[in-house]
């Protein structure tokens, strides 16, 4: 068998895309392993992902065969292939928990990734329990002053390392509008999330104080809208009253190392595709 190949695509939704999707990989020699799809009557859109291997076509004959039926539906539309190492950027300050996470499952075989650079704005040293090995790490200092050239250093390093996707591993700094536009749809970032929600410094002792119930994290793009970009996982774990804030600290890094590795895992395995302020989340 072939190197399995994804199609991922997006339009208004018309009668005849599924059709004619699964027509033409016949056509082609193709054999679907794995097809899913969407239709978001609200908003009168199409996703669909399929999962096949190409037989005897190559991708650039794939490419260019489907590409006047993608231009007749107004596709928006991928191929790529499956299970191909993608590059990726992490960029972490103090807190090396999702770091380590990430790392380990990149080790172990579980996220189809190459780590390219690890950049922090602070020394090696803040992150000494995470081992990195022969990873390449920048350091990267920021202040209110060196923002601009700070943010252009990382946009020169993405470049010329090949960042496909950039992960914010609890990356204590705000991206500038700028900075979150040019990753536009590449940039993955985890933040705990509460209900209700907790700004600013120690969240955890603040959930506390309240007496939450329950405790949680969010997987999200990254967009000028601080927070609030198109969510691609959640996940939650309920605390009872005798939870100290250091419960739930040990319990937060837990649900922010997971999501986030989940969130990554899914986009990797191109299984995000955005929609509008949301996303569409394909299962597997």
């Amino acid at each position: 068998m072939s190197a399995p190949l994804i199609l991922s695509l997006s339009s208004a939704d018309r009668p005849g895309i599924t059709a004619k999707v699964t027509g033409f990989l016949f056509e082609r020699g193709g054999n679907v392993l794995e097809a899913q799809q969407f239709n978001d009557t609200g908003a009168g859109a199409f996703f669909m992902r399929v999962e096949f291997d190409p037989g005897e076509a190559t991708r650039e004959d794939l490419r260019s065969g489907f590409a006047p039926i993608a231009v007749r539906f107004g596709m928006e539309w991928k191929l790529v292939q499956r299970d191909r190492p993608r590059r990726v950027m992490i960029m972490v300050s103090k807190f090396d928990h999702c770091l380590a996470s990430l790392l380990y499952r990149w080790r172990i075989g579980e996220l189809a990734m190459e780590p390219v650079a690890i950049v922090s704005n602070h020394p090696r040293e803040a992150i000494e329990h995470t081992e990195l090995g022969e990873l390449p790490f920048h350091h990267l200092p920021i202040t209110p002053d060196t923002k601009a050239a700070q943010e252009a250093e990382v946009r020169r390093l993405a470049q010329e390392t090949g960042a496909e996707l950039v992960v914010l591993a609890r990356y204590m700094q705000i991206l500038s509008d700028e900075q979150a536009a040019h990753f536009a749809g590449r940039c993955i970032n985890i933040h705990h999330s509460f209900l209700p929600g907790f700004k600013g410094a120690k969240p955890y002792h603040q959930a506390h104080a309240r007496g939450v119930k329950m405790i949680g994290a969010t997987a999200h793009y990254v967009t000028s809208d601080l927070d609030e970009g198109p969510i691609i996982h959640q996940d939650a774990e309920a605390i009872g009253h005798a939870d100290s804030p250091e419960d739930l600290i040990r319990k937060g890094r837990d649900i922010e190392s997971r999501v986030l590795a989940e969130a990554v895992r899914l986009h990797l395995a191109d299984r995000v595709l955005v929609n509008g302020g949301r996303t569409v989340v394909f299962s597997g």
